[in-house]
């Protein structure tokens, strides 16, 4: 999947099934996509990313926290694994953990991540989940720069999903990856072909 020259590098950090990952692969079999990906980084050795990039050639990493004596070295060795690459921009696809000073310091303003809720309403590990119970008519997905916080970066874009009244939290979850899918290959697209500027938290993509 090297595709033409010149096409941004984008790594995708993965803990997961790969179904975001999966998404991005898809897209950059198209030639005029201004992104490839270059590399898979994940913290899991059993993750079902893993097959999803060795089954279109995209080198792997694993940066399994056991690995390392402390949370500091894992998050130096994530960084050194990414830097491999030579990224544009990092995309967490489902990748389940904080990332740390080491990471932040040198990709954090390249580094975007998806939340199944439109922040900053019901950030955490169960946005749908929570959205539910919270009774709202509309939810949706954020894309965001990632930051120190968990769900409280820049938002770079969003789309709505209308909740149905029979709803449950897995037709909903389900209704919000198809657009999830759909908007981050758009913001990679994007981001990787005319670039970002972020001014007091507002994001702008040129």
């Amino acid at each position: 999947m090297e595709g033409r020259p010149g096409r941004a590098a984008v790594v995708v950090l993965v803990s997961g099934t790969g179904t975001l990952l999966q998404a991005l692969l898809d897209a950059a079999t198209d030639p005029a996509v201004p992104f490839r990906v270059a590399g898979v980084v994940t913290d899991r050795p059993d993750a079902g990313g893993l097959d999803r990039a060795r089954a279109t050639g995209v080198p792997t990493a694993v940066v399994a926290p056991k690995d390392f004596p402390d949370r500091a070295a894992w998050d130096d060795g994530v960084a050194r694994a990414v830097r491999v690459f030579a990224p544009r921009l990092v995309v967490l696809a489902g990748f389940m953990r904080i990332l740390g000073a080491a990471y932040l310091a040198e990709f954090g303003d390249r580094t975007v991540n998806t939340h199944p809720a439109l922040l900053p309403s019901f950030p955490g590990a169960h946005g749908v989940r929570d959205a539910l119970a919270h009774g709202v008519k509309v939810t949706g997905t954020s894309v965001i720069l990632v930051d120190a916080g968990t769900d409280t970066g820049p938002i770079v874009a969003q789309r709505a999903v209308e909740v149905r009244d029979d709803d449950d939290e897995a037709s909903l979850h389900e209704r919000i990856k198809v657009v999830e899918r759909e908007l981050l290959v758009d913001v990679v697209s994007r981001m990787t072909a005319h670039g970002w500027q972020v001014t007091d938290r507002k994001v702008r993509l040129a």
